[in-house]
């Protein structure tokens, strides 16, 4: 009876082991499935916007999307029971993130993509980590600089302007290329206000964010009095892009983004995106014939090489284990 017990005992050890492992890989699973879908609907953005622009002003692709993302993630707020903040003081710092997380760099990039190929456009979103670097750099919250970190920042700017090649005639250097930068230092900004101004205050991720994109929203709202109506032209395919870029490309990817925070921590979601650039290139270069330019490839590889360098940090050395005493012994 005892022989049993033991081999009882040691097959659901056995069992649990490996209940916990198909969990442990189940859940990997599953992280790799919502990086790859956010990378699919954050890279798929920039094509949005590029047939968006085929009948909207870059006014109304921004306050539209802010609209329907606010939507989307309110409700997922209302069906988790996640309260939005009641501090007026949180409120006012949630303007100043809305306007410089959303509202600002959601028009700077419809308006970038007047000019610019939608592929570029998704380069360039990724210099956001140079710019984060940048501004902590100058408003001394980013102390840890090392030598490759700071070599990571010249490598990528460099990769930037090996992209425009402004030395040559064929360059893309535009007034549309500079937008398109000034949106992707704006979500810089916008992420230094954040960790200052609304971190650690009680609220959930979610909740900011549609706190958020509900103030970012407002405010798109107010600029379409003065925006041109004359253009409009809601043809199916203008409909179906703003449609997904609200829903999905805000809305849901603010969504599954949280979900990744929450599950794997802030670094690790912020490899997604590595992956955006890749996708913008190949979906501009697949439905709207965008060429893959050799140069902007390699300016692609250069300004994702340069981000990896600025995440650098090297690991701390442990502390020496104590020496026990002979004698004490």
């Amino acid at each position: 009876m005892h022989d049993n017990s033991l081999v009882l005992s040691e097959k659901l050890r056995e069992r649990g082991e490996q209940t916990t492992e198909e969990a442990a890989v189940n859940g990997g699973r599953a992280t790799l499935v919502r990086m790859g879908v956010l990378a699919l609907l954050w890279g798929s953005s920039f094509l949005w916007i590029k047939l968006a622009l085929g009948g909207l002003p870059p006014a109304w692709i921004s306050a539209v999307r802010c609209v329907l993302g606010a939507l989307v993630v309110l409700g997922l707020c209302a069906w988790g029971r996640h309260r939005l903040p009641g501090s007026v003081r949180t409120w006012g710092h949630l303007a100043v993130a809305a306007f410089f997380g959303s509202a600002l760099p959601f028009l700077l990039f419809a308006v970038g993509e007047l000019t610019v190929d939608s592929g570029v456009a998704g380069v360039l979103n990724s210099t956001t980590p140079l710019w984060a670097l940048l501004i902590g750099i100058v408003i001394g919250t980013d102390r840890g600089l090392s030598p490759v970190r700071l070599g990571g920042l010249l490598v990528g700017f460099a990769g930037t302007v090996l992209i425009f090649a402004p030395w040559q005639t064929t360059g893309l250097a535009s007034w549309g290329a500079v937008a398109l930068l000034a949106g992707a230092a704006s979500y810089a900004v916008a992420y230094a206000y954040v960790a200052r101004k609304l971190s650690n205050r009680g609220t959930s991720p979610i909740a900011l964010s549609g706190a958020q994109l509900t103030a970012a929203a407002a405010m798109g709202l107010l600029t379409l009095p003065f925006s041109d109506t004359a253009s409009i032209a809601l043809t199916p395919t203008v409909l179906v892009a703003i449609g997904v870029l609200g829903v999905l490309g805000t809305g849901v990817a603010f969504a599954i983004n949280y979900r990744l925070i929450a599950d794997e921590g802030a670094t690790q979601a912020t490899t997604v995106g590595y992956l955006l650039p890749v996708v913008s290139v190949l979906l501009g270069a697949l439905f709207l014939h965008e060429p893959l330019n050799a140069r902007v490839v390699a300016g692609m590889v250069v300004v994702l090489a340069g981000v990896a360098m600025t995440r650098f940090r090297p690991r701390p050395v442990p502390a020496p284990a104590p020496v026990l005493d002979q004698a004490a012994v």
